[in-house]
Formats: structure tokens, sequence, C-alpha cells
């Protein structure tokens, strides 16, 4: 995890080119440095590649102010100033988000409207990847339906989440800019904490925009970062983003076609029939965002010294680092409970994808691989989501959930792996995952069996039933979650 959750790098491993991939990191914005706290310096948008506006949130909506454009900007810095809803400006997220669409991504490729037969293609595959999976899990289908989007269609579509998951930390921003002055002071300061909150939210609204524009560039589904971003029940693959995905494998397009959509296909089952599970990962992902403190010493100073003449010196304390995470164990707590859950779902579709793949595609193992590097090597899901939320995940704890996840195929059968998602404290922890073998023999408590003991209880009026385990004079464990 980063010291400071605005401004972060790649994960812990190294890039596979070594040396190499850390200056491309750092050309591409997505290694730590003060020049762009939000890890993405030099996005379209903002002046173009490399530009000094490049850094700039406000030379991404007022371009290089010509004079044709500056009855424009005005209009929009009126509108940023005039704001007042929540914690982020998310018609500006919005726009900024679909304008970085259109501009492209580095390689070239625009955006282009689906046509009717890479949509039938995808439906296709999803249908044929459902069918497979049904050997691989005895989860049933959570797929209605299947769809293709463009780029801007997926911003559209995944806004909603992201709002869901930024706005804990944007709402701390925009408490802290209101608690820096004293009582005494904040009705007379009243017009300019309005304005100062005003900026705050256009502020994470284009740094949003920005990194969603950005992703959505190379996102080929859904559900790439392990969370649920799209409607529920309906699969999603990006056919633009498919076809550059593919393009130097070596692998026939229907092949990486089919192979996406068995991993969307997989996300789809896992939240369609795990109820808790989505509210389990926002709920932690609200926890650890909430345990993030602004240093309020270096807010005062910005406040003193603010003017409104020159709106940027917002954004200079946000280059500068203003923001860390508790270090607390309510905080680790929270950060492990959020890693270790977001590990176990990606390392369940990829031990569920893998085994449904094997025996059909002979691009199984490559594409496997492939996708497994892009994780390691600090791709644009793990970068935005630390961007966001101020979080690093750690592709070592994803090739362990994975492997946890075969053995326990191996030693229970498809139908007791898949039990696990019954109940979240049946799940493997983060020490489980240090020891797969030691909670692959592991006995767990029945949590259907204990919730019919509990509703007959409750039903007859009678005393509760002794849940504990014969075992527990020994220091057995009652919840069966693993924890010692």
């Amino acid at each position: 995890m980063s010291d400071t959750p605005f401004g972060f790098g790649l994960p812990p491993e190294e890039p596979e080119d070594g040396d190499e991939g850390k200056k491309k990191d750092q050309q591409s914005g997505g290694g730590q440095g003060p020049a762009n706290p939000f890890g993405f310096g030099g996005l379209p948008g903002a002046g173009g590649f490399g530009s000094p506006g490049a850094d700039n949130p406000f030379a991404a909506m007022f371009g290089s102010l010509n004079p044709t454009d500056l009855g424009a900007a005005f209009q929009q810095l009126g509108q940023m100033l005039s704001y007042e809803g929540g914690p982020v400006n998310w018609d500006m997220a919005k726009q900024i988000a679909r304008q970085t669409v259109s501009q492209g991504t580095a390689d070239g490729t625009k955006d282009a409207s689906v046509g009717a037969s890479e949509r039938t293609a995808v439906q296709e595959a999803v249908r044929l990847a459902d069918l497979w999976l049904d050997d691989a899990t005895s989860l049933p289908s959570g797929a209605n339906t299947a769809v293709a989007w463009s780029r801007a269609e997926w911003v559209e579509a995944t806004l909603p989440a992201w709002q869901e998951l930024v706005d804990p930390v944007a709402e701390r921003v925009g408490t802290a800019m209101g608690d820096v002055l004293p009582e005494e002071m904040q009705a007379m300061a009243g017009p300019l904490i309005g304005m100062m909150r005003s900026m705050g939210g256009a502020m994470f609204g284009t740094q949003i925009g920005q990194a969603v524009g950005v992703l959505a560039g190379e996102v080929v589904g859904s559900t790439d970062i392990g969370l649920p971003l799209g409607p529920a029940g309906k699969a999603a693959l990006l056919p633009v983003n498919i076809e550059t995905f593919g393009k130097d494998l070596g692998v026939p397009k229907e092949e990486v076609r089919l192979y996406l959509a068995l991993r969307e296909a997989a996300h789809q089952r896992l939240f369609a029939h795990v109820p808790w599970l989505r509210s389990h990962l926002f709920g932690a992902v609200d926890g650890y965002a909430r345990g993030i403190k602004v240093d309020t010493a270096k807010l005062e100073d910005v406040v003193g010294q603010f003017d409104p003449q020159n709106p940027e010196q917002l954004q200079d304390a946000l280059q500068q680092g203003m923001f860390q995470p508790e270090d607390t164990p309510e905080q680790k707590a929270a950060l492990a409970r959020l890693e270790t859950a977001l590990a176990l779902v990606e390392g369940w579709v990829d031990a569920v994808v893998h085994a449904a793949a094997k025996p059909r595609l002979s691009s199984a193992d490559a594409l496997r691989e492939t996708l497994r590097r892009r994780r390691a090597s600090g791709g644009p899901a793990e970068q935005t989501f630390a961007t966001l939320i101020g979080l690093e995940l750690r592709p070592r704890r994803l090739r362990d959930a994975s492997r946890l996840w075969a053995s326990l195929t191996d030693a229970r059968g498809v139908d007791g792996r898949d039990a696990l998602w019954a109940h979240p404290d049946m799940l493997p922890t983060a020490g489980d995952l240090d020891d797969p073998d030691g909670f692959v023999h592991r006995e767990h408590l029945d949590f259907s069996e204990l919730d019919k003991m509990l509703g007959e209880a409750a039903s007859s009026g009678g005393e509760k039933p002794n849940l504990k385990k014969e075992d527990d004079s020994e220091g057995g464990d009652a919840k069966g979650d693993g924890t010692e």
C-alpha cells in the first residue's frame, strides 16, 4: 500500500521488463511522483500527451484558452463555482470522461459504435461461455443479457458504481475543507468555504472523469477490477478493446473473445448468486476509505492563502499529497478485508475459467498467463482503483487465491468449493492464503444447518441451540473462519 493514497505507482511486483518497464510506467503516469498525485500524467483531454497542461484538470476543461474557447471556459468555471451537489461533481466527471474517450487512446485507437455483427458475436460468445461454465461451477448462470458496449457506453453504465466507490473519500475532503477554520470564523467565511467545496467537487470530478475515461480505453468488460461495475445480470464486453487486447497475441480473435466472455460470465454468476458479496465488497471499500485522514495542517495553509482568482491552488495542494491512510488497527483490518475479498473473487474466477477453458481452447494457458501478467505489471484496473480509493491490489494475493480454490476443487469437488460462498465467515482469510493446505483440510461449520437450527429455535420459542463445536475446549474456532 502506498504511503499516500493519491499518487500511486505500480503494485509491489516488478514489471516483466525490469527497468525499462519502470521507465515506461513513469512516462505513462503510473509511477509515483509529485507532478500528478492521481497517477495519470499525460492524459488525453489535458492539453495532449506530455504537454504542460496534462497535469492540470483545468486545462482538460478549458483547452488552450484561445479566444474562441474563452467564452466556454468561463461558462464552465461558472458551473464549477455554482455546483452545490455532493462531494464530487459527477456531471463534470461524466463530461470529462466522455471527452477523454472521444480523443482515443495513446495508440491512436478511436471509439466507435458497436455494429450488429459485433453484438451478435458477443452474445454468442457469452452463451457458449455459460454452457462451458456449467461443468466448472455449481453456481448457475447470472447473466440475463449479453451486450456489446462502446467505450462511451461503458462510461455511462459504470459511473453509478464509481460514485458509490469514490464518494466516501471525496466526502472526507469536503468535510475537512469546512473544519479547518475556527468555528467563530466559519460563519464569516461561509461563501469562501462554499466556493472551496465547489472547487473540490469539480477537481475530484475532473480527476475521476479523466481516470474513468482512460480506463474505458483498456477494459474488456464490466468486471475487470473484480467489482460489479455494470448493471446486475448484464454481461458486457467491449469489442474495440478486445481487438486491441488480442492484436499481438497470435491467438484467433474468436478464442480471445470467448476466453474473455468466460471471465465476464463467471463474475456474473458469482455476483448474482452470492447475494451478500456486492455489499460486502463495497462496504469494505467504504470502511477503508473512511479511514483516510486529511493533513489538516497543510489544508489550513491552503485555506489561509487561498486566492479566489487562483483556484488552481487547491490542485497544487492535491499534488503535494494531502491525504494519508490512518495507521490504526481498524484501518489495517479494513484494508486486509478488502484485499482478501477481492483476491478471493479474482482467484475463484481464474480457477473456474481455467477449468472450463483448458480442455476446449488450445490457447487457454497462453491467455491465462497474458491476463495474469497484465495484472501483475500494474495494469489500468489496479492503477485506477488505487487512484480513486487509495488502494493498491496485490497480484501475489490473486495468484495465491487461485491456487487455493484449485486445491479446494481437488479436495472437496466443485460443490464443496462453491459452498464456501454461502456465508462470508466460511471464506478463507488472509492467513489461509499463506497456508492453503491447512485451510483445505480444516473442518468448517455448515452455516446452512446453522441457519436452519436458529430458524427452528425462533419459531418454537425455545432456547437457542448450543452452537459450540465439540473441540471448543481445545481451542477450536466456533465460527469456522480459519482464524486462530
